[in-house]
């Protein structure tokens, strides 16, 4: 097994921790990348679609990334107990016509042993934003840089 630090059972900084590793890799926009941070068998519901395994995480990743420009990501603990974190998150991105959108969700998470994601559960809305309204401000592809505000900050 391989493990990804940190390992269940988490606590408040643990969990913090992977949390912010997850936003990291999705800021990355790469699919492979991501998807490593997933059980080989990782069972996924993200709004209406239903998958499971690497491979499919790695394609509907590369869609995703190619519909939503300029993607930008924060994700927060909300909760945490034994294997399991839920965090809430927003995300900032343009579709190819220009409009701009922050889509807002929940996802529940639950890990292996080895900190490898076994689950995702995402519930998410998008509400349309002016580029003017946007919050998100840092170079893309990339981290979300340690002096920028997080949801709570930001009062979302």
């Amino acid at each position: 097994m391989t493990a990804r630090p940190p390992v269940p059972p988490f606590t408040a900084e643990t969990a913090a921790q992977k949390a912010r590793a997850a936003e990291d890799g999705w800021n990355s926009r790469d699919p492979a990348r991501v998807a490593l941070a997933y059980t080989e068998d990782s069972r996924w519901r993200n709004r209406a679609e239903f998958f499971s395994g690497r491979e499919a995480i790695t394609e509907f990743l590369t869609r995703k990334w190619a519909r939503e420009l300029d993607y930008r990501l924060i994700k927060e603990v909300w909760a945490f107990a034994g294997n399991r974190i839920a965090v809430r998150f927003a995300y900032e991105w343009r579709d190819d016509s220009g409009a701009w959108y922050r889509s807002h969700g929940n996802e529940n998470w639950e890990f292996d042993d080895g900190g490898l994601m076994a689950a995702r559960h995402a519930s998410i809305n998008d509400v349309p934003i002016r580029e003017a309204g946007r919050l998100f401000r840092w170079p893309a592809p990339g981290p979300r840089p340690a002096d920028h505000p997080g949801l709570t900050e930001l009062g979302l």
